[in-house]
């Protein structure tokens, strides 16, 4: 199972230079196949006693929209010492970012992902404009001024400028990937399959908690 990379981001918008390491498709397991470590570790914002879990996504990817059904399935039984949230990355379409992080503000990111992937990946409606968001939104129950004002507030520009410093932390190089506790990452691409990677990240939850 592929993921969207950089390198595919620019070959999309005609860009060039833009280096983008992919991470090893062949077969095998442990350290280098199914996960990698992050050196130095990236920061983690875990409450006490949690192990934090990162979903780094772009709303526009095709394959952060197939793991959203199985990520939001192992989330109903997600284990207790898991804390969980996402970090939309900066690449290709920004406005993307910057949509999500309006909605998280506003507390609706939950609420309204699926009509956000459903008007991209089915729609074909591109959402890459203030107005067509908040026409999105404004149909799915929200105040379209308390939108707009909220897309462009300081606080949301600070969400996405903090994404972006974990998304570099974690030496992201394309999505979906899933960050474990600031010091290890997998994929989908990694093990396989979206269920194999969230197995992972369980096993990864297990050994930080162990010291390991």
């Amino acid at each position: 199972m592929k993921r969207i990379t950089r390198r595919e981001f620019v070959a999309a918008v005609g860009a060039a230079g833009l280096a983008a390491g992919a991470h090893a498709q062949q077969g095998g397991t442990g350290e280098g196949h199914e996960f990698r470590a992050v050196k130095p570790p990236a920061p983690s914002d875990a409450p006490a006693g949690k192990v934090e879990v990162v979903e780094f996504f772009w709303y526009g990817c095709p394959h952060c929209y197939a793991l959203e059904p199985v990520l939001k399935d192992w989330l109903k039984r997600l284990p207790p010492e898991i804390a969980f949230r996402k970090a939309h990355v900066p690449w290709q379409v920004q406005a993307h970012q910057q949509l999500y992080f309006t909605l998280e503000t506003m507390d609706k990111a939950l609420a309204l992902e699926d009509k956000v992937f459903a008007a991209i990946h089915v729609d074909r409606n591109k959402l890459d404009t203030p107005d067509a968001m908040a026409d999105l939104v404004a149909k799915n129950g929200v105040d379209r001024k308390q939108f707009l004002d909220t897309y462009q507030s300081f606080g949301v520009r600070t969400r996405m400028q903090r994404a972006t410093q974990l998304a570099a932390a974690y030496q992201i190089d394309g999505v979906p990937t899933l960050g474990v506790a600031g010091r290890f990452v997998t994929s989908p691409s990694m093990t396989g399959s979206n269920a194999a990677a969230l197995k992972v990240v369980e096993q990864l939850v297990a050994r930080v908690r162990k010291g390991a």
